[in-house]
């Protein structure tokens, strides 16, 4: 299982989204994702999401707050422990990111873009404030067959 971190980073009720529509053979192309990325050796959970909240966004993030740990199990795609944080506070400037299109998109507007379900439903949870969780996703292909939220089966509109 490999870990990576997902920031939502939020200025004046808008999330900073990435369209990812760079990359080749990208498992997320024409999504849009919050920021964030792979681990490298001896780095945490926030060593991980301020380096690649900087290295994507030529934002630095402070005190960005962990929200949950979101397991993804696939038949396509290797399993993944994603950590979730929330940013309010940061310093910098924005700049183009190799990856995709960084965008301020209002939180109202952000369930109507291209994504996957299963970040609609760790969105949902981050802006309902839910105490730290664990969710596991459990995906056949792009399909969501399975959400988990703290050991308890939610149900999935089909």
């Amino acid at each position: 299982m490999q870990n990576t971190t997902l920031c939502y980073i939020e200025r004046n009720g808008a999330y900073l989204m990435l369209h990812r529509v760079r990359k080749e053979n990208d498992a997320n192309r024409d999504k849009w994702i919050g920021i964030g990325g792979h681990f490298q050796e001896n780095e945490s959970p926030e060593d991980c999401v301020c380096r690649e909240a900087f290295e994507e966004t030529g934002l630095r993030l402070h005190r960005p707050r962990y929200v949950g740990i979101v397991t993804f199990v696939s038949d396509r795609w290797e399993g993944e422990y994603m950590h979730l944080f929330h940013a309010k506070d940061f310093a910098g400037s924005l700049r183009d990111c190799d990856e995709g299109v960084l965008e301020w998109v209002p939180k109202e507007n952000v369930h109507a873009l291209p994504q996957w379900e299963g970040d609609k439903i760790f969105l949902r949870l981050l802006e309902q404030e839910t105490p730290f969780f664990s969710l596991k996703l459990r995906y056949e292909g792009e399909a969501l067959r399975e959400a988990v939220l703290n050991g308890e089966m939610m149900s999935i509109k089909k």
